[in-house]
């Protein structure tokens, strides 16, 4: 467990103890972290002993009262400021006022809490604190082209978030202030918008959750021996009602069974992604072939579809997260370019290889080798 050191800086006795009382078990939790964080608790009863402890002590975090005997609250404040100390200050005292506060938070405290305070209120504002100090030290590691990487990543992000909450929010905008009148049938195309962008924001989310875990490995894998074919009968039937809606025939062919260690959802997840890609980018009346071929050292699995195809400078890209083959073809397919990134995550975590071919208007195909013995 890491540790934060706070130094408590109040000429009661009570409020200094209460303090060590609430926070010398408390812990906070926060995703990617590895490890709680915990906190070491000194103390002193004025602000000349409170900057002798700031210099030598080196605290994280001070939780400074503002009414002291000698040197006020806001002069230690006034003098970690003009040190450059890098250090955290919340302003704890009885005398809340207005003007206090303002002087406080204009002078660089990140928090004010008045006196009388509630266990919760303190624990609040602590986990806030550490979880502010924990993404800064994250960010601090970061050389300058990775936080370029995760200043486009988040961007990126945002963007594929936002335009499903705005379709939505234009619809049922357009529901509320019964804009077509009050027959409910006249909002049926806005009600099957909700319908369509609630589900790709959810499929993205789903997504987004699938790819971080594969990225921070922050997930239970499960290896164990699983029946591969019985993993992608499990694949197509998820795509029957939609394939039969657009009339594209699944076309199957493989051996009865064919045993293989490996965890059962990573292999689904594979399965259902290539699949969905050559449902959504097939024409209608198409065909779509799933392969299994069992070799002596590897299994080849190939899906290929009678869709629109791509150029070969569009293949180089798909892998990208967030990439989507733009052009007039594909203008009106819904997706969130996270799929085939996960695809060919996975597939390296097998050591396997994924190949794509395809042809404008001919359609694509998508290719894995995994290899048996890793």
């Amino acid at each position: 467990m890491s540790k934060l050191k706070i130094l408590v800086v109040d000429d009661e006795p009570g409020i200094r103890s209460g303090i060590i009382r609430i926070l010398k078990n408390f812990k906070v939790d926060y995703a990617f972290m590895e490890e709680n964080i915990g906190f070491d608790i000194i103390e002193a009863e004025t602000g000349e002993i409170g900057i002798e402890m700031i210099n030598n002590e080196k605290p994280d975090i001070v939780l400074l009262d503002n009414k002291l005997p000698g040197m006020q609250g806001v002069e230690v404040l006034d003098y970690i400021n003009e040190n450059k100390i890098n250090t955290i200050v919340v302003m704890i005292t009885s005398y809340a006022s207005l003007d206090i506060a303002v002087r406080a938070t204009k002078n660089g405290a990140y928090d004010f809490i008045p006196k009388p305070f509630t266990p919760q209120e303190l624990k609040y504002s602590i986990e806030s604190i550490a979880k502010h100090i924990f993404i800064k030290k994250m960010s601090d590691t970061l050389s300058l082209g990775q936080k370029q990487m995760r200043y486009d990543f988040i961007k990126a992000l945002s963007l594929e978030l936002k335009k499903p909450i705005a379709k939505i929010d234009e619809d049922i905008n357009i529901i509320e202030n019964k804009i077509y009148g009050d027959n409910i049938n006249d909002y049926e195309k806005n009600i099957k918008s909700i319908t369509l962008n609630f589900k790709n924001l959810k499929n993205f989310i789903n997504d987004f959750s699938d790819l971080t875990q594969l990225e921070t490995g922050m997930y239970n894998r499960v290896i164990k021996t699983h029946d591969i074919i019985k993993i992608a009968k499990k694949s197509i039937e998820k795509i029957k009602k939609p394939a039969h809606e657009k009339g594209i025939e699944i076309v199957f062919e493989a051996p009865e069974k064919i045993l293989h260690n490996v965890y059962d959802a990573e292999v689904e997840t594979v399965f259902d992604n290539l699949l969905s890609n050559a449902l959504k980018y097939n024409l209608e009346n198409g065909k779509i072939e799933f392969k299994i071929t069992d070799f002596d050292d590897i299994i080849k699995i190939t899906i290929s579809d009678t869709g629109i195809g791509m150029e070969k400078s569009d293949i180089t890209k798909l892998f990208n997260e967030f990439v989507r083959i733009k052009n007039e073809k594909t203008k009106d397919i819904i997706g969130n370019g996270l799929g085939l990134s996960i695809v060919k995550r996975i597939t390296e975590l097998y050591k396997g290889e994924i190949n794509v071919y395809s042809n404008i208007g001919k359609g694509t195909t998508f290719i894995i080798t995994l290899p048996k013995n890793i």
